[in-house]
C-alpha cells in the first residue's frame, strides 16, 4: 500500500520580520483567541484557494459560477459575484470557525473559553461531538450547536439544588 504525503495547508510569510504584518496578526490572534499564527496563515491559504478558483471561473459559464456562490453561501461567506469572492479576507474565514461562532452566539464567555469547550469535547453540532476549533460552521449548522455540561457540573448542580431545599435545621423545605 502506497502512502501519500500529507501536504501543508498554508505557507509562511515571505518576509518573516515585517512589523506591520506582525502587528496585524497579533491583533487577530487577540480578537479571535487563536492558538498561533499558523491558524491565520491557514485562513489566508483557504481564501487564496477560493480566489484562485474564482479567477478560473471568470471565463466559465454562469451555472458554474452559481455553484461556487452557492457553496460559499452555505459556508456563510455571503457572495453573489466574482468580485465579491476576490474581495474576501482572512477575517471572513476566521469568523466562520467554530471557536468564533461559539463566542458570537454567546455560548462561551471569551475566545480561550470557547476553545477550551471545543477541545474538551463539550460542543455538539447536530448531535455529533466536534473537537476542532478550526471547524468551519455552515449556516444550516449554526442553530444546531449545543454546549454539553460535564457530568461533574451536572452532579454539582444537583447537590447545590439539594442544599437549597434543606434549611439550617437539616429538614427539607417543600
Amino acid at each position: 500500500m502506497a502512502w501519500t504525503r500529507k501536504h501543508k495547508r498554508y505557507s509562511r510569510p515571505k518576509k518573516p520580520f515585517e512589523k506591520q504584518r506582525i502587528e496585524e496578526e497579533n491583533e487577530i490572534i487577540k480578537e479571535y483567541g487563536l492558538k498561533n499564527k499558523r491558524e491565520i496563515w491557514k485562513a489566508e491559504a483557504a481564501i487564496s484557494r477560493l480566489r484562485r478558483i474564482a479567477k478560473k471561473l471568470i471565463t466559465s459559464s454562469q451555472k458554474e459560477q452559481e455553484e461556487l456562490f452557492n457553496k460559499l453561501n452555505k459556508i456563510g461567506l455571503k457572495v453573489s459575484s466574482i468580485p465579491e469572492v476576490l474581495a474576501l479576507e482572512k477575517r471572513d474565514w476566521i469568523k466562520r470557525r467554530l471557536q468564533s461562532v461559539l463566542l458570537r452566539k454567546k455560548l462561551a464567555r471569551t475566545p480561550p473559553h470557547a476553545r477550551q469547550l471545543i477541545v474538551h469535547k463539550r460542543v455538539k453540532i447536530k448531535g455529533r461531538i466536534v473537537n476542532q476549533p478550526s471547524y468551519i460552521v455552515r449556516v444550516d449548522e449554526e442553530d444546531k450547536i449545543e454546549v454539553v455540561e460535564s457530568k461533574k457540573a451536572v452532579k454539582n448542580n444537583a447537590v447545590a439544588q439539594e442544599v437549597k431545599k434543606t434549611d439550617l435545621t437539616g429538614v427539607k423545605n417543600e
